[in-house]
């Protein structure tokens, strides 16, 4: 359907939803119709960002080049919401405020920062939208970002939603940045991938034992990049199709299959795999080294992909506020992501800053260009 077509068609009236994420640029025009239109554009905004600190200027003029043409895109639908959020690059970048002000000039609305824990609120709420796979139940969605992963779990019950969520700053663009140096990677390098991604989970564990007791018998859902391309790559799906994706079972052993494949590929060689798309493909080894890593930490078999994620989250969000009688005193009320943060403080929270994780002390070592080894030797 063009889009001329769609903006003609009888039903409700859209809501547009923006991401300006990692390594990729969404929109989301929710029209009430099945996965609405839906556009992404690499733009690699947070190549670089683990080692530099800062957004680069190419990567910003990337996302800038994509919000002009979301915008006349947004005109043409005359959508009777917007939003737009930045995520995890612009959250960890020095220069995040001078991108925000040019995203926002270039959209032509305000690009709000997001922070982790509300990301995975929305992943959440997104994911569980119209599942019909499954209806009972516990859900952990997991959403594997170019800079940041993701976590969140709760019950499939509208009136129970999620019960805890956290954000880790392990993603596709970041884990192949920090580890996977070589072309095809080295397999130490693999190891050490997955091995500090463990590590993330224990922490996990620990931290959020709602998570970590729940996981190995939730539904896994799967969203965003990695997981749409992996079960895009097992299925050899070329061209895309998110209807074929939406609800397709990815098992364990399909997904370990697929790792196996880009991971002993080098790059010439891998961007020829149907389902991958060409620019997705440098970082696609960084996400695979996680999607591993949390079916074997928590023994999941199966993974729901789903095409519905934080856009959905947040369109879903837009339309209660234009339903809701009330919707004005909601700038006065705290949304699901914030009560969501209230319920996860505990008494025991101070104590945190105070304790040093074995995920954290591996980390710094691995920063320290002096400090060699295997990952798995520190583990």
């Amino acid at each position: 359907m063009t889009a001329g077509a769609a903006s003609r068609r009888v039903g409700p009236d859209p809501v547009a939803v923006v991401d300006c994420g990692t390594n990729t640029t969404r929109l989301l025009i929710d029209d009430g119709d099945g996965l609405g239109q839906r556009l992404q554009r690499i733009t690699g905004l947070g190549r670089g960002i683990d080692a530099a600190g800062r957004l680069r200027d190419d990567a910003i003029g990337r996302v800038v080049d994509a919000l002009g043409e979301y915008r006349e895109i947004i005109e043409h639908r005359h959508p009777t919401a917007v939003r737009a959020v930045a995520t995890s690059a612009a959250r960890d970048a020095a220069n995040g405020g001078e991108f925000l002000q040019r995203a926002s000039e270039a959209l032509g609305t305000e690009v709000e920062l997001l922070d982790g824990v509300s990301e995975a609120a929305y992943g959440f709420a997104g994911a569980t939208t119209d599942l019909e796979a499954v209806q009972h139940g516990a859900a952990l969605v997991l959403d594997i970002g170019g800079g940041s992963t993701e976590f969140a779990y709760g019950a499939l019950s509208a009136s129970a939603g999620v019960q805890a969520a956290t954000s880790v700053d392990m993603g596709s663009v970041r884990w192949t940045e920090r580890f996977l140096a070589s072309d095809p990677p080295r397999p130490e390098e693999l190891s050490s991938a997955i091995s500090v991604a463990r590590l993330h989970l224990d922490d996990i564990d620990r931290e959020h034992p709602v998570i970590g007791r729940g996981a190995s018998g939730a539904t896994l859902l799967g969203v965003a990049g990695t997981a749409t391309t992996v079960a895009a790559v097992e299925i050899g799906l070329d061209p895309y199709d998110p209807e074929i994706i939406d609800g397709f079972v990815l098992t364990r052993a399909a997904a370990e299959d697929v790792f196996r494949t880009l991971a002993t590929e080098r790059l010439a060689d891998r961007v020829h795999n149907p389902g991958l798309h060409v620019d997705r493909a440098p970082v696609i080894v960084g996400g695979c080294c996680i999607l591993v890593a949390v079916m074997r930490h928590w023994e999941i078999d199966e993974c729901v992909v789903r095409e519905r994620d934080l856009l959905d989250g947040i369109a879903a969000e837009l339309r209660e506020a234009q339903a809701s009688p009330a919707a004005e005193l909601r700038e006065a009320q705290a949304s699901p992501a914030a009560e969501l943060r209230e319920a996860q403080a505990s008494p025991a929270a101070e104590l945190r800053e105070a304790q040093a994780s074995p995920a954290a002390e591996l980390r710094l070592a691995l920063d320290n260009p002096d400090v060699g080894g295997d990952a798995d030797a520190a583990r």
